[in-house]
């Protein structure tokens, strides 16, 4: 009778043990499964994030062809965008070397250069590096 309390014991430490590892693995892939959309989901968002330009500590200013931001009205200088820009147009834009949607091919790149330019704590910052993020 010891050996097959042996046996039966053996046989019920192999299930729990195959239980245990079904349950792990149940456990591990219910975690990729709810951190792939939420991967997809971040990405999403930061591709629909926006970068003023400039930002709004100086707005009203214009935008020289090396990106940096000068009096309205200088000569040379490029108004500011009427809105925003968005993360998607700015990554496909420095990925590609072309414009950003309705912007000439100078205006995209004095813009792209301030947006190149942006430093921790500049509105629009964490946009951009987060669009460096994806480009890698």
């Amino acid at each position: 009778m010891s050996d097959e309390n042996e046996i039966g014991g053996e046989k019920r430490n192999e299930g729990a043990t195959r239980r245990r590892a079904l349950m792990l693995g149940a456990a591990g892939a219910a975690a990729v499964v709810s951190i792939r959309p939420a991967l997809a989901q971040t990405a999403g968002s930061v591709l629909n994030c926006e970068i003023p330009v400039p930002d709004p500590s100086r707005a009203g200013g214009f935008i020289d062809a090396n990106g940096n931001v000068v009096a309205a009205g200088t000569k040379n200088a490029f108004a500011p965008p009427v809105r925003p820009l968005n993360g998607e147009d700015v990554r496909r834009a420095m990925a590609t070397g072309g414009n950003l949607p309705g912007v000439d091919y100078e205006r995209s790149r004095a813009y792209l250069k301030y947006v190149g330019r942006l430093q921790r704590g500049t509105a629009g910052f964490t946009c951009f590096a987060s669009l460096q993020m994806l480009r890698k």
